[in-house]
């Protein structure tokens, strides 16, 4: 009897060889005469034991991890295919594994558990069921159950979603758009492309409901150009999902249409603001828009436009299948459902953990990351991007929420984690936030354009111990300008993790860089 043996095929495990290891393991097998049947799935997020190989059994899945090609033998002459613990790489029942049991997913459910492009595998882990449910409904009643279940736009923004649908909804046109940013950049953040290369039809169901919902007839990912696997892995989905008649013009006997396309960036960070990403999507410079006119309004060619995250859309088949009580029942406040935070930087177990909203950076760093990889004390974290504040020890055990976060002038964003140790210069790390705006701004605004410009020059000064004083003043004047002229968030919130850490980490602007030191 053949044993099913699961080897993830994501970007994460490739890098890392599970490649190699699929190769190897096919052909011990073969020269040792098992019967082995090999499945590519996704990841299970746990980037920490990649490649993370899973063998059926009839108690579950077995995890070993991290595997190299070198490993398999002695895992095979070890009862690998029987799910042996008796090789240090095993990791038990994959689904005991701390870092995952302890983890509420709902819009992660199937990552690694299923053939990313096995519409069976989907189908028999509930895939569909909210497209199915929501063909059966009234488009005002997709947008309430929408609305019922608090979700927010997971981008960065925090826009309740139900209240931009309806805004399409309510706008007449003859042509309505769906759009999915998918140009996921800011640092650390890694679960929207976990999303699309380990659970694609999620996306195109979520995006097929937000169709129904609002009377748009086409979709398009506006996908990353770094994110070739993911391309590859979409468009075969889609082809997949038009052959069985959950894309096209007749959905599932419907008569409803739903038509989707992917097409690919072209490296520009500004694209991720939703006006940019609109003007490149229509083949021209990504200039963010002045608004309003507002997307959902005027967006897309100059029609209605509903434009979200990639874990927006997401979670929308969980809410059409389970209904909103059941999404809003987890978080806490305003913050409804759960975050897909992604643990990176200096970490020891590096990877995606799905919470209800509520949890504390403590917990995320010491409780599942384990500290640092390189063993030295944490020192400040960046939670939300390239944009979003540094935070000392001080704000480590604030509930991980929107609100509670903006209170101290900080985000959530799209829920990545950078971690640092007591090694990091705050006074380089405030610098290269002026760098990275100054490098990916657009240019239309002046504040944005020249601020950050000028503000790599101001810290330069200031590391420098050129009149310090006078230089700190002028470093805050700008910051303050920045913030209240820019067009977009790009130049308004640069300032935040220049300002947090000139507030937290003083003492690294009294001091030269480490180069400069005699």
């Amino acid at each position: 009897m053949s044993v099913r043996v699961f080897v993830p095929r994501d970007t994460t495990a490739l890098s890392l060889g599970a490649d190699a290891v699929a190769r190897r393991l096919e052909r011990e097998a073969q020269q040792r005469g098992l019967e082995l049947t090999l499945v590519r799935n996704g990841s299970r997020g746990l980037a920490w034991l990649e490649p993370l190989v899973e063998v059926e059994t009839p108690a579950g899945r077995v995890a070993y991890g991290p595997v190299a090609p070198s490993d398999v033998p002695a895992l095979l002459d070890t009862g690998l295919l029987e799910g042996s613990d008796n090789h240090p790489l095993a990791q038990g029942l994959t689904e005991a594994i701390p870092y995952l049991a302890r983890q509420q997913r709902l819009t992660f459910a199937r990552i690694g558990v299923t053939d990313p492009l096995s519409i069976v595998d989907y189908l028999a882990h509930d895939g569909f069921r909210g497209l199915e449910a929501a063909l059966t409904r009234e488009p005002q009643d997709i947008v309430e159950e929408v609305k019922a279940s608090g979700l927010r736009g997971r981008g960065g923004a925090a826009f309740p979603t139900g209240i931009k649908w309806q805004t399409v909804l309510d706008t007449p046109a003859d042509q309505k758009y769906i759009v999915c940013n998918a140009d996921e950049g800011d640092s650390g953040t890694f679960a929207d492309r976990l999303a699309m290369e380990c659970d694609p039809y999620m996306l195109i169901e979520g995006m097929a409901i937000a169709g129904l919902a609002v009377g748009a007839t086409q979709g398009y990912i506006y996908l990353r150009s770094e994110y070739p696997l993911a391309k590859q892995v979409l468009d075969a989905a889609i082809a997949r999902a038009e052959a069985a008649g959950y894309l096209g013009d007749d959905l599932r006997g419907s008569g409803r249409t739903f038509h989707l396309e992917v097409r690919l960036g072209a490296g520009a960070y500004i694209c991720g603001e939703e006006t940019s990403l609109l003007e490149s999507l229509e083949g021209k410079r990504g200039l963010v828009r002045f608004k309003p006119p507002l997307p959902a309004i005027e967006g897309l060619f100059g029609r209605p436009t509903v434009v979200n995250n990639v874990l927006s859309l997401a979670a929308v088949p969980f809410i059409l299948a389970e209904g909103a009580e059941a999404y809003a029942n987890h978080g806490m406040g305003r913050s409804r459902g759960t975050l897909a935070l992604q643990l990176a930087g200096n970490v020891k177990r590096g990877g995606l953990i799905e919470l209800a909203f509520g949890t504390t950076l403590r917990t995320l760093m010491e409780d599942f990351g384990g500290g640092t990889a390189s063993g030295r004390a944490l020192r400040a974290v960046q939670v939300g991007g390239p944009l979003c504040a540094y935070l000392p020890e001080s704000q480590w055990d604030m509930p991980l929420d929107y609100e509670t976060f903006a209170e101290v002038g900080a985000g959530v964003g799209h829920g990545g984690v950078v971690m640092f140790d007591d090694s990091v210069d705050m006074a380089e790390q405030a610098r290269f936030s002026m760098e990275f705006c100054k490098v990916e701004s657009c240019g239309k605004c002046t504040p944005c354009r020249i601020g950050s410009t000028r503000g790599v020059e101001v810290i330069d000064r200031i590391r420098a111990n050129q009149n310090r004083d006078a230089n700190l003043a002028l470093l805050g004047e700008l910051c303050e300008t920045m913030e209240d002229g820019s067009l977009c968030a790009m130049g308004g919130m640069t300032p935040f993790p220049v300002q947090s850490a000139l507030k937290h980490f003083p003492d690294d602007f009294q001091r030269a860089p480490e180069g400069d030191r005699s």
